[in-house]
This record gives C-alpha cells, structure tokens and sequence, in this order.
C-alpha cells in the first residue's frame, strides 16, 4: 500500500469511528443495562502480526465485541493516531504525540490488515456475562469524544498496554499471568522486531540510551503485542473463594498470513543496497585510504573536514535536543553524545582556516583524546551502543590522526 492510500486508510478509519454506528452502539449498550445481560456477549483480544512500514514493526493489539442478540461485531482500536492533527511530527519528536481510542466494524479492521498480508489472531476471553458487559460499556465511554484522547508512550501507554489496564480493571478478580526470570532488556525486544529493518534499527540504537539495557519484568515485556498474547495464553483469573479460570476460553487464527502480499509490501518499502554498518565500515575503509594518500602528499583535503564535522554537530544537535526536552522514554541516558554533540560546529571556520594555512589547530588533539577515551570506556559503559558507532568513531579518529601526523611531519 503506497503511503497516500496508507493514509487515506487511516483517515477512513478515524471517520468511520465517529459515525452513527458507535452512537446506536452505546445506546444499546446502555439500554442493556436496564435488562438481562446479553448472554451471547463476547470479547476477545485480537493481535496483529507486523508490517514493514515503521511503525508496523511491532505489530498490533485490539479488543474486539460481538453480540449474536444484538447483532454488532466492532473492534476497538487504541492505535488511532490522526496525520492531520497540527504540528504533528514535531510533537511526536517530542514525545507528546497524542493517540486515540476509536472503534469500526470488524471487517474494516480486517481489511487494512489483509490488504498488507499480516495475521490477526484472536484469543476469546473467559469473561462472566457481567465482566464482559462492564468492560464493553468502558470501551464505549473511551470512545467518546471527551475520553478518546491519550498521551501515547511507546513503552508504557500503547495500544497494548491500554488493552491490557482495560481487561485487568474490568474482571471480577486479579490477573495472574505466569512469572518469568528476567530475559531480555528492551533494546533486545526491539532488535526483534527490527531485525529485519536495520536502518529502524540503528535509529532506535542511536536515540536510546542506556536505560534500555536492563532487564525487563514480565509486565513490562507486555508492551509488545505478541508477547502480551503469549502472556495471555498461560494467565489466569484468580476470582478469591470462587477459584480460578483461564483468562483465554479459546484461541484461533482469524486471518492468516499472506506471504505474496508480504513480499510485496516490503517491496515497497523504501531501501538502500547496503545496511548502514556495511556503509560505515565502507566509509572507514575509504577515509584510511584517503589519509594514506594525503600522508604521502602531506596535505589534508579541509572539505572533508569541513563535511565531517558539520554531519557530526547536526547529528549531535538531534541527541541533545532529545535528551533536553523530548519525553520519549531512555532518551536522556545516551553515552553516545560523546561523540555525536554539536561542538564540532563550533570550530569547523577554525578547522578549515588551519587546513587553508597548513597549522595546527587544537581541535585535532582534544577530538582524538575524546574518541579514544570513549572507545575504551565503550568496554565498560553500561550501554549497547549501534552498530555504526565504532566504525564512525574510527572514522573520526583516522581524520584527527592524518592532521596530526602531517604536523608532526612538517615540523
């Protein structure tokens, strides 16, 4: 699906929401409750498989409700989020995007995922007739203008972890899912589901810092959709002296995967021929040619310099910048900014003033004591760093080492 009609998907998605089907919706709902509970109420936990956009990594978590009595079968989704919505992208720098909860019909819902080829799961919930009539009732009043909206945090406040909060404070006792030994910290996780998208990878690693490297609970292993569904699988309701039940009565597969229309939606994905570590180990291997040449030449090209140096102090000014104001989680323990800060900007007319005139400049010898004092602390820094930052360091270093031989030399 090309990015236009992803769009427009989403855009019909969040209209068909507001429409009269929800309204006649609660009211029923709400007429219900006068009257016997809807004995063919059912509720269940639907988990998408991923895509290959962005944002369709980690997959998808919704509730779904049908009533056989009252003929209706809606999804609701905690994964609505509006394009239009103003200042967008900067807000969602900032960690300030907004979300939303919305319902459709279930058909709409399937729809956009077998179009890209994806898998819906769903797992039935084993709720009394009046936990799931609570619980129904709760997602419609979520799904009202004035409760819609919520601070989204990919971490801790996502689709998942939403769904989730809504089955636990709706069931007529305690969720016990099973204990686990801490596995995998969420840098791990997230390596999971990017593995296959390396250039989303090495932006999460470059952004995240060290704050991602500890282990996780079990509960917070669950902001991933497939794993809350595993979670789900084995958890039970402890309902006191009335004993126990199965969270899931049943578990089936509503959609399967398609393969063809998965290939071809990576397809369509935008792609570079090589990953970025194999472009930063490249881009090494040239720089020490490059010096090699201008060691025997006993010159330095300062345009090099003058490119380097302006990339690194833009690309400081992005960590900075996340780690001073942006909310997103682990954003602000990042030992990276040792070597990507906006410093280098400050001395690129010193630099290149110092190439032009064949001196010395300082910037050099304080840059090299830096990288090789962050490469050998990189050993012990509690931190995974990405895949590109040794190669990158490297780079750096080579281009402070030819200046300073080249100097020696002449002297």
């Amino acid at each position: 699906m090309c990015p236009f009609m992803r769009r427009l998907v989403h855009i019909l998605l969040f209209a068909a929401c507001l429409c009269s089907p929800l309204r006649l919706f609660a009211e029923e709902v709400q007429a219900a409750d006068s009257v016997a509970v809807d004995s063919t109420l059912q509720v269940s936990l639907l988990t998408c498989s991923p895509g290959f956009a962005s944002y369709e990594l980690y997959g998808h978590t919704a509730l779904r409700v049908q009533s056989t009595q009252y003929d209706y079968d809606l999804v609701f989704n905690y994964g609505v989020f509006d394009f239009t919505q103003d200042y967008f992208v900067w807000r969602f720098v900032l960690g300030e995007c907004d979300y939303m909860c919305a319902a459709s019909p279930y058909y709409v819902f399937e729809h956009e995922y077998r179009h890209r080829g994806s898998s819906i799961t769903e797992q039935v919930l084993n709720l009394l007739p009046v936990e799931a009539r609570a619980l129904t009732a709760a997602l419609v009043d979520n799904c009202q203008p004035a409760n819609c909206v919520y601070r989204y945090n990919i971490f801790r406040n996502n689709c998942t972890t939403r769904v989730r909060d809504m089955i636990e404070a709706h069931v007529r006792g305690i969720v016990r899912y099973p204990a686990r030994a801490p596995r995998y910290t969420l840098r791990q996780m997230l390596h999971q589901f990017t593995a296959g998208s390396p250039w989303d990878e090495v932006g999460n690693d470059l952004l995240l810092g060290a704050d991602v490297d500890t282990l996780l609970s079990e509960r917070a292993e669950m902001f991933a959709p497939v794993y809350f569904m595993w979670y789900a699988d084995s958890a039970m309701i402890d309902r006191g002296h009335w004993g126990c039940d199965s969270l899931v009565r049943e578990r089936r597969v509503l959609l399967a995967a398609d393969a063809a229309l998965q290939q071809r939606a990576a397809a369509a994905e935008p792609t570079f021929f090589l990953t970025p570590s194999q472009l930063f180990w490249a881009l090494l291997c040239l720089a020490l040619l490059l010096g090699c040449w201008e060691v025997r030449r006993r010159r330095v090209l300062w345009g090099v310099d003058a490119v380097l140096m302006v990339l690194q102090g833009l690309a400081g000014i992005l960590l900075v910048f996340m780690s001073l104001f942006s909310e997103h989680p682990a954003v602000d323990t990042n030992w990276q900014v040792w070597l990507l800060n906006p410093l280098p900007l400050l001395f690129v007319y010193p630099v290149v003033r110092a190439d032009l005139r064949g001196e010395r400049c300082f910037y050099h010898a304080a840059a090299a004591a830096v990288i090789v004092v962050f490469l050998l602390l990189s050993f012990v820094i509690p931190q995974h760093f990405s895949s590109i930052t040794i190669p990158l360091a490297l780079l750096l270093l080579s281009r402070a080492v030819v200046h300073l031989w080249n100097y020696h030399i002449s002297r």
